[in-house]
């Protein structure tokens, strides 16, 4: 069977996505599409000549129109654009929607059974709008976050305790950003729990770096922001997705009841395989974990009731 994969947005997380899918040869063909004709042009170029050095049978192409993209097991939508001087959240939220509204109606048209990462930010705002925008269920349209947050997580643990981060597993819920929930409890290090190696000052510090962890990429860069460690954790989704791992992933997902929200987007731990979001694990937060989890929602609800105000009124 073949498997192909669609990246639109090649920017600096959908090259490195596309040159890690290469590399790994984990699909048959990798499509890209940008709206800057000579940076597509460029990438797959660059990406195809990598392709072949590493000896992947791994076909990467690229294309101008919409049409072109399709027949996509999965489709990768990064497109979008970076807050700019002067610019208010509102403004960059609103924006961001405009195009993934347009980039997703082109992607469901032609790709009707595909599965959709959403990597645009802002992330949990930007998979509530390609959820309105699209007739998808809920189970194949999927945002990267959570994978990103816990890597975060594990590498801030891994620093404090020179431990290898393979001897490390953490998990984060939540809205992807400063309202995150860093779950300690459920941090493992060398199969034990985090407060046998940690003090508890030492353990809301990792938890604050982690939070922080985007941010401090961004102020370092002063014109960019991180793009290595998110492209390699949308790698692990699609991993997941095209050989049916059935891995526990912390992803950005629509809840239905799910820890007592509906009709919201947070990241979550969920069992990711072929069909997409297989199963939600619903775990069991203490009292100041549900406040963090709450408080992280009402954050997201805020984009969400500015895109139901301003968008979608008057768009269903």
């Amino acid at each position: 069977m073949n498997k192909k994969v669609g990246i639109i947005g090649i920017g600096n997380v959908g090259a490195t996505l596309a040159f890690i899918l290469a590399s790994k040869n984990i699909c048959d063909e990798i499509v890209l599409k940008d709206i800057r004709e000579n940076i597509l042009e460029a990438m797959s170029l660059d990406i195809s000549q990598a392709s072949a050095a590493s000896n992947s049978k791994t076909k990467v192409s690229s294309v101008k129109e919409a049409q072109d993209l399709n027949a996509c097991d999965i489709v990768v939508i990064t497109a979008g654009i970076p807050r700019k001087p002067g610019m208010s959240r509102d403004d960059l939220l609103l924006t961001n929607a405009n195009i993934m509204i347009s980039v997703i109606k082109e992607t469901i048209e032609f790709n009707p059974n595909a599965i959709i990462i959403i990597v645009s930010n802002p992330l949990d705002a930007m998979v509530y709008t390609a959820l309105k925008a699209s007739s998808f269920a809920r189970e194949k349209i999927i945002g990267m976050a959570g994978i990103l947050d816990s890597s975060r997580m594990a590498h801030f643990i891994s620093k404090k305790l020179n431990i290898p981060c393979s001897q490390i597993e953490t998990s984060v819920m939540g809205g992807h950003g400063d309202a995150m929930v860093p779950l300690s409890n459920y941090t493992r290090v060398q199969g034990k729990g985090l407060s046998e190696f940690l003090k508890e000052d030492e353990i809301l510090e990792i938890m604050d770096k982690t939070r922080k962890g985007g941010a401090q990429i961004v102020a370092a860069l002063g014109n960019g922001s991180a793009y290595y460690a998110p492209a390699y954790s949308t790698y692990l989704m699609l991993n997941a997705i095209l050989n049916d791992t059935k891995e526990i992933f912390p992803c950005a997902v629509q809840l239905e009841g799910e820890y007592d929200y509906t009709d919201i987007v947070a990241g979550v731990p969920i069992v990711l395989g072929k069909k997409g979001v297989e199963e939600i694990v619903e775990l069991h937060l203490n009292k100041e974990q549900k406040e963090q989890f709450k408080n992280s929602v009402s954050g997201v609800k805020e984009l969400t009731s500015i895109l139901d105000k301003n968008i979608f009124r008057n768009y269903l």
